[in-house]
């Protein structure tokens, strides 16, 4: 794969049952408030030690607001040497309306 690809809610959700992990990039107070179980926060501060501890060929589904930002940051992973990348469509407004029971709050996955 030498490209990110754009998947919906419910594709993502079947990656994530099989072992997908999912970044979030959006700003660390709107993550605290409420992101996807089991995300990993992901900024300027700590992309350069994810990258180094990362297994590049895991699969992995970045997730922003709605959708756009997702997807040049999912870009720039597949620039770093991932090789399965996604950026979730809708972003993380469309997977809590999709998934409501599969959100969590506070500052930890």
């Amino acid at each position: 794969m030498s490209e990110f690809k754009r998947i919906p809610p419910e594709q993502a959700q079947a990656l994530r049952e099989q072992g997908a992990l999912v970044v979030d990039i959006r700003d660390p107070q709107t993550y605290a408030l409420n992101h996807i179980k089991g995300a990993q926060h992901l900024d300027n501060h700590n992309i350069a030690d994810f990258i180094r501890a990362a297994d590049l060929d895991a699969p992995v589904i970045v997730a922003c607001y709605h959708g756009n930002s997702s997807q040049s940051a999912a870009a720039y992973l597949v620039s770093q040497g991932f090789s399965d990348v996604y950026s979730l469509d809708g972003g993380f407004e469309l997977w809590r309306t999709t998934y409501p029971a599969e959100t969590a709050t506070g500052n930890s996955q």
